[in-house]
């Protein structure tokens, strides 16, 4: 992984949001070929004021405001990666994705192989995601299975400001489309230290949040935070839990899943995507083939349930929190 190391680098306290604003800014002043697209990304900065400031540092031929049209804007930005650009589109709210669908799935995904190497699509797609900001119908989608399931396609979602922007320059200087997810839930969260200068966070490499020899809890996004919590709280009754966060869900870090199990033997995975169809499903059945005499007892899902999103009174319940998490884990522990 390339980091910065020099002690002497300047650093700034960032939110997940201005990372995502930093990484783009970076990567876009070191390639001419970065250029940014979508609705409202110029002049009003996006609707969470990710893009804030770049139009009037690279210009409107660099940060590109488009039609309220999905389809087009993704169809438009495969023939520019198609051609030797490096397109970042945003599409607003990941509940708004579904008119691209066809576009990401059917040609983004497929550009190589249908090609046969000859052209490759070097296209992020980013997207907030995810629920707890009491928002519309339509705004609160986590349905990140959907993209996993299409080879060709890299699925991206970070869980820290530093992340954020390691992350966002891989995926950008990536030869191949990556959907890249960013949990608005903890868009202001909170704050952490994020060098000024560019670096990169490897694609499909998951990172361990907290060690730990009873029990491995593997999860993504805004539910990292949860997770943590939950993960302290079992610490003081005694249940040492070892929390996996993914990162990259497509590709898979396959090999710290089941590291991490053969050290504790179970295992609970925390989503808040609905249950079934879920990739929590994935990473069991990987423990299930791979590493199944490790197992010491059922592995436990925290996920969303199986319903529409909800609105307002009931969106906490939904969402996995820690007390919910914490639940899942003893009853795996004391199995």
């Amino acid at each position: 992984m390339s980091q910065a190391t020099d002690t002497e680098t300047e650093a700034q306290d960032l939110t997940l949001v201005q990372a995502v604003r930093d990484g783009l800014y970076g990567e876009m002043q070191r390639d001419d070929d970065v250029l940014v697209m979508g609705e409202d990304v110029g002049e009003n900065g996006g609707v969470f004021r990710a893009t804030q400031g770049l139009i009037e540092e690279f210009g409107d031929d660099r940060v590109i405001d488009t039609p309220l049209a999905e389809s087009g804007i993704v169809g438009t930005a495969i023939g520019m990666a198609a051609y030797g650009l490096r397109p970042v589109t945003e599409i607003q709210f990941m509940g708004f994705i579904y008119p691209a669908f066809d576009q990401i799935v059917s040609h983004a995904a497929r550009l190589r192989t249908r090609s046969r190497g000859r052209f490759t699509c070097p296209l992020v797609v980013r997207a907030p995601y995810g629920g707890g900001i009491r928002a519309p119908e339509h705004h609160s989608e986590s349905k990140e299975a959907f993209f996993v399931h299409e080879a060709g396609l890299k699925v991206v979602i970070p869980s820290t400001p530093y992340d954020t922007k390691g992350l966002l320059a891989s995926a950008i200087r990536d030869p191949d489309p990556v959907i890249f997810l960013e949990p608005k839930l903890i868009y202001r969260a909170f704050r952490e230290e994020v060098p000024d200068e560019p670096y990169t966070v490897p694609l499909g490499e998951a990172a361990v949040r907290r060690e730990g020899s009873d029990v491995s809890v593997f999860t993504w996004g805004a539910m990292t935070r949860p997770t943590m919590e939950a993960a302290e709280t079992l610490a003081e009754e005694g249940i040492d839990c070892e929390v996996v966060d993914l990162r990259t869900l497509s590709p898979m870090d396959e090999d710290a899943i089941k590291e991490s199990f053969k050290k504790t033997g179970r295992a609970v995975v925390v989503h808040e995507a609905p249950k079934t169809g879920g990739l929590a499903g994935e990473i069991i059945a990987t423990i299930q083939e791979d590493v199944l005499l490790y197992q010491e007892a059922p592995i436990n899902r925290v996920t969303g349930f199986d319903t529409p999103y909800p609105l307002y009174a009931l969106e906490d319940y939904y969402l996995p929190e820690a007390a919910r998490i914490e639940d899942g884990i003893r009853e795996t522990v004391e199995f």
